[in-house]
């Protein structure tokens, strides 16, 4: 009984035993099968890009080897750089050209914030801004001189500041020559009428010059009509005789004090025309080609803030100050409520005639060396290339735009921003190129020293200059 039990396990187990290896083996190979056909595909899509590669690059030409960390160390062998890194080689078709054209990737130009824009062909005008200063009008100032000496002895007009009317009396004036000249015309006149009835026309002639002759030296002393007729009218002499404004105004000095005796062509006053005043300014230099006279100018006072005055202007002056380096200009404003006192300061600006057809960039994509102007260009496919280019006047709103005389075209795409980086690497792949072209003319000329060598030995030339490194 216990061997029948026996059997009948041992039975059992092997044959447990024999499936488990059965589907162990049948597990295994298909899975083996799998793992070694992806390992042999993964190989065969590495091997082949691989071989492509190298042929590719045997096929490209390696003009020089650069440090990655310095791209100013380049060497004309692979090895290390001074830091201890491999050199990176730099091939033909991605190295910049000798005119400076700069290659850089899409995504790092959208990563270095790149700004673009067109070049555009319009109108250009600008506004021109300054302080000015309110002035009197040269061209209606008054002095008021006695052309005959005597005594002051009544002032109508006591004190600077007041505001007199053309014909206004301004003080009388006694004077001993003019009472003689009063009674001479006076006698004059008696002449004429006695002699008015003579049979000879000379005599006539002769009455009437005398008269005139008098009349005409009181006019010369600015002895007002009035006077004079109401002398022919009552046949009084004065003593003294009362002289007028020759302008209406304000008095701006009054030298003239009752009972004090005044020579001829002493100032007694002086009188200021305010219906129109000047505003004098100054511009710079680069902005007077966009002046001109005739031009409407609009002014604004501290005083009277919301309100716009308007004028225009009427000169502009042939001098440069040189330490300001500026320009004077001189506006005229009408003044009817004289509201504009002279003294006052004032914000001008100034709108200027536009220009038509111009060709017209930002003026933040512009370059100064000081020895010239660069724009860089955008060429596509991340390619930009620097353009020198002559510049005009400067305009639009604050001055952001400027005019382009040579260089550009119309539509043509400009770097607006972060060209300061193309430019430094422009100027680092051009001076590269130079220096490989004159590397290269050396070894031409190292050769053709060679093959010479055996017409004229005594002359070949050894060059002993070490080329291990172009360090810049």
């Amino acid at each position: 009984m216990n061997t029948k039990y026996l059997l009948i396990s041992l039975t059992l187990i092997v044959s447990f035993s024999l499936g488990g290896y059965w589907l162990g083996i049948q597990t295994k190979n298909p899975s083996k099968q799998a793992t070694i056909s992806s390992e042999q595909m993964e190989h065969k899509d590495t091997q082949a890009p691989s071989e492509e590669s190298k042929t590719n690059k045997k096929d490209r030409e390696v003009l020089y080897w650069q440090a990655p960390m310095n791209p100013s160390e380049i060497y004309d062998k692979p090895g290390k750089s001074k830091m201890g890194m491999d050199l990176v080689p730099v091939y033909a078709d991605e190295a910049n050209s000798a005119e400076g054209v700069v290659k850089i990737n899409p995504t790092v130009v959208q990563n270095m914030n790149v700004r673009t824009a067109m070049v555009q062909q319009k109108e250009l005008s600008t506004t021109v801004s300054t302080v000015g200063k309110v002035d009197y009008d040269e061209q209606k100032l008054y002095n008021v001189n006695p052309k005959i000496s005597g005594w002051v002895e009544q002032l109508h007009v006591d004190y600077t500041g007041k505001m007199v009317q053309r014909g206004q009396p301004l003080y009388s004036i006694y004077s001993p020559e003019l009472v003689t000249t009063q009674h001479e015309y006076l006698l004059a006149l008696k002449a004429r009428e006695k002699v008015a009835s003579s049979s000879f026309e000379s005599i006539r002639k002769g009455g009437n010059s005398l008269l005139e002759a008098t009349r005409q030296r009181l006019k010369y002393w600015d002895i007002p009509d009035s006077e004079i007729a109401d002398l022919e009218k009552t046949g009084k002499i004065k003593k003294t005789i009362t002289l007028e404004a020759p302008a209406s105004g304000i008095v701006l000095h009054k030298n003239a004090v009752e009972g004090e005796y005044i020579k001829a062509g002493t100032p007694a006053f002086k009188i200021a025309d305010l219906s129109t005043v000047w505003v004098k300014a100054s511009v710079y230099d680069y902005e007077i080609p966009w002046v001109k006279e005739g031009q409407k100018a609009r002014m604004q006072l501290s005083y009277q803030p919301g309100k716009t005055y308007r004028g225009t202007v009427s000169y502009i002056y042939p001098t440069l100050k040189e330490k300001t380096r500026t320009v004077q200009l001189r506006l005229e404003f009408p003044n009817p409520n004289l509201e504009l006192k002279p003294g006052m300061f004032a914000n001008i600006q100034i709108q200027t005639r536009p220009k038509k057809d111009v060709t017209v960039v930002p003026n933040s994509a512009i370059i100064r060396t000081g020895k010239r102007n660069i724009v860089f260009v955008a060429k596509g496919d991340g390619a930009f290339a620097p353009r020198e280019v002559t510049l005009g006047m400067e305009g639009g709103k604050h001055n952001n735009e400027i005019e382009i005389l040579s260089g550009l075209t119309p539509d043509e795409e400009i770097v607006t921003s972060a060209q300061f980086l193309f430019d430094s690497e422009s100027r680092l792949q051009e001076a590269i190129q130079k220096m490989l072209d004159q590397q290269a003319d050396t070894s031409a000329e190292t050769k053709m020293d060679m093959s010479g060598g055996d017409m004229n030995q005594n002359k070949v030339r050894t060059d002993s200059t070490d080329h291990p490194e172009m360090n810049m």
